[in-house]
């Protein structure tokens, strides 16, 4: 029979945490998987410790509840990974800690994992959430589109279901900025995404902040050379329309001396070339500041503690 995991990132869920785990764990039992397991992540939720002694009870009174505590917020993305590495089942499935993806939606996830696909989205059809937090999507879309070619049809979100050996791939990736879309479009093109209804949040609001998702829209950047191919073509646009505006100035200027279009002219295109190769330096800067990272192995996530897991070596 097969094993399933759920991976769920918990930040301040310590009055959900419970409900959705009791939830899933009746829905599973409702659709016949009776093993399975919980990867509930702690990402050093900064509640006085009311989330982590939450995760505790649940893992005392569960065996099959299993708890990584975080040493230092990594963010969701991160503490996916941080779960998937610790994820023993054949299919793992990730949720969010706040009730809004509701568990009896995990049936369409596994009718669609059934017809044979790798990887299945549930995506939202309408989305209960504030303008700025939309908006934070839709730019997460788009960029992610452009930059490394996610298929116009496909629809994601934080619900997702996947096979063994599509996480045992995604764990290899050790680079500090995780973006698990890029990683998911590296790793197959079997994919499907199903629509799935999106619930009010029951407590609390969203902890995505405009540094997060700034920071999880950079951690994109990363997958694709896409931004320096393009400021190599606008370097060259800008070179030739600089060398053009200079001819131009310069014939001007021999037939109307009194224009001095030379100086006009010089003046414009040095200030848009230096803007070109600042912009230029800054993006190649962010490379290298990645490259640099990845190569003194800053760690994806900090493990403090375990409870009914061992230590991977």
């Amino acid at each position: 029979m097969a094993r399933y995991s759920i991976v769920i990132p918990c930040y301040r869920s310590s009055k959900t945490i419970e409900k959705v785990v009791a939830l899933t764990a009746e829905e599973l039992e409702r659709l016949g998987l009776s093993d399975y397991e919980f990867v509930l992540v702690n990402d050093c939720s900064p509640d006085g410790g009311e989330t982590i002694a939450a995760l505790y009870r649940l893992a005392d009174a569960h065996d099959y509840v299993k708890v990584v505590n975080l040493g230092k917020n990594a963010g969701q993305h991160n503490a996916t990974m941080a779960g998937l590495n610790y994820a023993s089942g054949d299919f793992i499935i990730s949720m969010d800690d706040d009730m809004q993806t509701r568990p009896s939606e995990i049936i369409k996830l596994k009718t669609r994992m059934d017809e044979g696909f790798d990887i299945v989205f549930g995506y939202y059809e309408k989305k209960r959430e504030s303008l700025f937090r939309r908006m934070g999507s839709a730019l997460n879309s788009w960029t992610v589109r452009m930059l490394i070619h996610k298929p116009k049809w496909l629809k994601t979100s934080s619900f997702w279901m996947i096979r063994r050996y599509v996480r045992d791939y995604l764990i290899r990736d050790t680079h500090p900025d995780v973006h698990l879309q890029s990683l998911f479009l590296r790793t197959s093109s079997n994919i499907a995404c199903v629509p799935i209804e999106h619930f009010a949040r029951e407590v609390g609001t969203s902890t995505y902040t405009l540094k997060k998702l700034i920071k999880l829209y950079t951690n994109i950047v990363g997958f694709s050379s896409a931004p320096l191919n393009f400021l190599m073509v606008l370097g060259c646009v800008f070179a030739a329309g600089g060398l053009a505006a200079d001819l131009v100035a310069l014939i001007v200027n021999l037939i109307r001396p009194e224009f001095h279009a030379v100086w006009t002219a010089l003046f414009g295109t040095g200030f848009f070339l230096t803007g070109v190769l600042l912009a230029a330096m800054g993006l190649v800067g962010s490379y290298v500041s990645r490259i640099q990272m990845g190569q003194t192995q800053a760690p994806q996530f900090v493990v403090r503690d375990l409870r009914n897991l061992e230590e991977k070596e």
